[in-house]
């Protein structure tokens, strides 16, 4: 019967192969130390493609979207969420977009961080390569580190990693 192995009575996919790659069986154990992802960035292209890759690790438990920071703060300003600790545990933020871009959303994020129901990392992803972007991001207490965009899959795996290997200690 398609979509069956025979001797387990299990379903499995047929356009796969039923034995786990060991990144499979290394990711299934790692979704047990998920994170709430936060992407804020006006670029379809690239909400899109960042999902999947992340998605695609098994490492982020939820993903928001947001396509300006304005939307993003009130997301984070609600009670709501907070109470319900549906808060995001690392933010990759665009600095370039319309209504509220990177650097105004730190500002308004700054007042907010304190009511936060636990540490949020933020991670300034920008496509820009301009130094004076990169000494500012720098500069800010709230910005882990500022990435180049496009990132690859293996980059958000590792700062995902760097995530999990701090929230141990």
């Amino acid at each position: 019967m398609p979509g069956y192995n025979k001797g387990i009575f299990a379903a499995v996919n047929p356009y796969k192969p039923f034995a786990m790659t060991m990144i499979e069986e290394m990711e299934a154990m790692a979704a047990k130390d998920n994170f709430d992802v936060c992407l804020i960035d006006d670029d379809h292209i690239y909400q899109f493609t960042a999902r999947k890759m992340l998605e695609s690790t098994g490492l982020a438990r939820q993903i928001y979207s947001f396509y300006d920071g304005e939307a993003a703060i009130r997301y984070l300003k609600s009670e709501e969420n907070i109470s319900q600790n549906k808060v995001p545990d690392v933010i990759f933020l665009d600095i370039n977009m319309p209504i509220m871009d990177g650097w105004q959303f730190l500002e308004a994020y700054k007042s907010l961080a304190g009511k936060m129901p636990r540490p949020v990392t933020v991670y300034m992803v920008s496509s820009s390569v301009d130094i004076f972007d990169i000494q500012r991001a720098q500069q800010m207490s709230e910005v882990t580190d500022y990435l180049i965009k496009p990132m690859q899959r293996e980059k958000y795996r590792q700062l995902i990693d760097g995530l999990k290997r701090l929230s141990a200690n």
